[in-house]
């Protein structure tokens, strides 16, 4: 059994209707994924599959906490997910998945695996930056990282994010 093999939607034998399907995401799912920035999760998968004569409109809603590493200090944080994916898959002669919005899959398929569709959607609900609230990093990462931050002569700092440099000691918890 494949690792994925619980991901298969077993489109031709699906009737005419609306089905759902839930899933699970944890840490496991990522590391089969080969995924290294997603430390930990715990994200619930709803799916909604509306089968028409023609087509398969396929709604995806993922909620729950996915954990990556903060930024700037490098330990685990939490953030919460709530993302959104709909996409219509039709049969046709050749496989094309040129749009984001219409899959085409050959004829000769009975099932199609979402596994890859459900990481991707997890993945891009993550902030493209993502830190804790200030004053909630590391202490002793946030002392190295003032203690180290490179300055130039006359120069307050260089090119260097100075936010993700700043020093959270001083802030308030």
């Amino acid at each position: 059994m494949g690792k994925f093999s619980d991901f298969k939607l077993m489109l031709k034998s699906l009737p005419l209707g609306k089905h759902h399907f839930e899933y699970h995401l944890d840490k496991q799912f990522f590391i089969n994924m080969e995924n290294q920035d997603v430390r930990d999760a715990d994200v619930k998968v709803d799916l909604e599959v509306n089968h028409s004569n023609d087509a398969y409109q396929l709604a995806f809603h993922l909620t729950g906490t996915l954990t990556v590493l903060c930024d700037r200090c490098l330990d685990e944080l939490p953030l919460d997910i709530d993302a959104t994916y709909n996409l219509t898959v039709k049969y046709g002669e050749n496989y094309d998945n040129e749009s984001d919005t219409l899959l085409v899959i050959p004829e000769s398929d009975n099932y199609l695996n979402v596994a890859y569709m459900i990481s991707d959607t997890a993945v891009l609900a993550i902030p493209p930056r993502h830190v804790h609230p200030q004053g909630k990093c590391n202490r002793a990462m946030s002392a190295l990282n003032k203690k180290y931050l490179v300055k130039d002569a006359g120069e307050e700092e260089t090119d260097i994010d100075s936010d993700l440099l700043l020093d959270d000691s001083s802030a308030e918890d």
